[in-house]
């Protein structure tokens, strides 16, 4: 007895649509990237989580969930306190599908 397969030949895309996780693999996979990018610019400067912390005016718990890649809970706020912390700009688009 052959087994039917229902996700042969689509996306990755289109089979996480259907399982409804695409936009949380798209945010996770958003918040990554974020935190690397911000990982790799205190690199850079030479920046500890502390001092980084200090600059944005904020706490060190609070940066510390920043970079953490698998919390999504992010707060504009905080990404934008952190971008001008590190002499950043934060650019966002909507994109078709």
């Amino acid at each position: 007895m052959a087994l039917k397969q229902k996700h042969l030949g689509s996306s990755l895309d289109d089979f996480l649509a259907e399982e409804a996780m695409l936009e949380g693999a798209t945010a996770t996979a958003v918040k990554r990237v974020i935190a690397w990018q911000i990982e790799q610019e205190m690199k850079a400067r030479k920046l500890t989580k502390t001092a980084l912390a200090h600059k944005m005016h904020t706490s060190r718990a609070a940066l510390n969930r920043l970079l953490d890649a698998e919390d999504t809970s992010l707060t504009l706020t905080t990404l934008a306190s952190a971008a001008a912390a590190l002499g950043k700009k934060i650019r966002f688009e909507l994109v078709a599908v």
